[in-house]
């Protein structure tokens, strides 16, 4: 069991896994009208919520190319760096996941097949801050993945048209942009309304009542996975610097006032030092509406004794984002198990991730870590088997043992179905239908 002294522990409770009550419920009414009204009922909550109500909620090919042509040529250039990052390790990932067929026997064939989903919805949140990095990660993976239909919606921001956000939804290669969002969108992508088709996935982050929505639609849609707030976990010895520790601690912090920001480190008078730096910083943090309670409440300081302990500590955790800020931080791969991304070293930060690096930034939250990865091309595969026997005799086989197997399990069906290949293909003259009525 690991011990750690604590510099700085979290004010709040910890947050559930689930929603509270209240969300809950508004998610489940909301969701009802959609599936009862249709666009009738998206465009009545797009009003409530969003204050929005155009002719149509999907952007004509037109208008797409107008609000791209307005967005600053600087901005474009970084959002197809970007991708181009993105782009090129989910097409790494898509070639490491290979179709095979292998023959087990003489005259068995089996197989494998990675296909794609035929469509997917991708959520890019909005509302306060266009976040363009979300359209990068959530479309251009399913069409690296293959997806043929991939429907993106983002909400508008205070009214208006988040022209970079729609800038980067269209250089991902959405095949449609719905300006809509919230609890409507998730449903009329789930469900499928008059003007809205329907999809088959749903992947990227939301607020607390898009990732309800998408808990509460999981098995009429398929969903990347249950997301929470955003975490991040550093562990440091002697060598990293406090300052940096400090800075990265909130660049994470500033995504809500309950995203979790924890330091692990082996040396006390580090920890106090970024302490020190963080009382410092949050003033004037621009963010400090978001960054200030995150910290407060969810911060966290712990100082063990020796590395082998921290990373021991960190596992606990099984946060979302993790950087390893020590002397050696490639002995973190060997040694760690339960994270959703790590960063290595003071080269990188989980801001490279988030926002240009190239590795998905749709990650596990609130220890799911400890059983899941996060989103990647493979989310948007569906791997499927077949199956082929052409060698009469290898049939016949089979079907002696299906039926002995079969009845020791009482299933007289299944052990039929074996024992009319055994008759039909071992040469006996029995036919199929005598067969099983001679079973019978």
């Amino acid at each position: 069991m690991t011990t750690s002294r604590m510099l700085k522990k979290r004010a709040a409770t910890a947050a559930g896994a689930g929603a509270d009550d209240g969300v809950r419920e508004r998610v489940a009414a909301i969701i009802a009208d959609v599936r009862q009204r249709g666009d009738a009922a998206v465009r009545d909550h797009s009003v409530k919520f969003d204050g929005w109500s155009p002719a149509s909620f999907r952007l004509a090919p037109d208008e797409i190319e107008r609000i791209v042509d307005g967005v600053p040529d600087q901005v474009l250039a970084d959002i197809r760096f970007v991708q181009d990052q993105v782009r090129s390790f989910a097409t790494h990932q898509r070639e490491s996941l290979r179709d095979f067929e292998v023959e087990t026997l003489p005259g068995i064939r089996l197989g494998q097949k990675n296909i794609p989903v035929a469509a997917a919805g991708a959520y890019v949140p909005g509302g306060r801050y266009p976040l363009t990095a979300s359209a990068h990660m959530t479309i251009v993976t399913a069409k690296v993945a293959g997806v043929d239909r991939v429907a993106a919606c983002t909400p508008p921001i205070r009214g208006e048209i988040p022209a970079a956000t729609i800038a980067a939804m269209h250089l991902a290669g959405a095949d449609e942009i719905l300006l809509l969002g919230g609890v409507q969108a998730v449903a009329a992508l789930a469900l499928g309304t008059e003007t809205i088709g329907r999809v088959n996935l749903i992947a990227g982050p939301g607020n607390a009542y898009v990732a309800e929505a998408k808990r509460q639609l999981f098995g009429e849609v398929g969903i990347d996975l249950f997301a929470g707030p955003t975490e991040i976990l550093v562990v440091a010895d002697e060598s990293a610097d406090p300052f940096v520790v400090a800075v990265d601690l909130l660049s994470q912090a500033e995504h809500g006032p309950d995203s979790p920001a924890v330091l692990i480190t082996t040396s006390e008078r580090l920890g106090t030092a970024v302490l020190g730096h963080i009382d410092a910083l949050l003033p004037g943090m621009p963010t400090n509406d978001m960054a200030g309670p995150a910290w407060r409440d969810h911060g966290q300081i712990h100082v063990v004794d020796g590395l082998d302990a921290a990373y021991a500590l960190a596992d606990t955790f099984a946060s979302e984002h993790v950087e390893i800020l020590t002397a050696q931080p490639r002995v973190a791969l060997d040694t760690m198990r339960d994270y959703g991304a790590l960063f290595l070293g003071s080269g990188t930060c989980v801001s490279y991730g988030d926002k240009v690096i190239g590795t998905n930034h749709v990650l596990p939250t609130r220890g799911a870590a400890r059983y899941t990865g996060g989103l990647w091309v493979g989310k948007y595969l569906k791997t499927v088997t077949y199956q082929e026997v052409t060698d009469p005799a290898a049939s016949a086989r089979l079907g002696e043992i299906c039926g002995r197997a079969a009845r020791v399990e009482l299933f007289e069906g299944h052990a039929r179905s074996g024992d009319v290949r055994a008759a039909a293909y071992r040469g006996t003259p029995l036919s199929w239908t005598d067969h099983v009525l001679d079973r019978a």
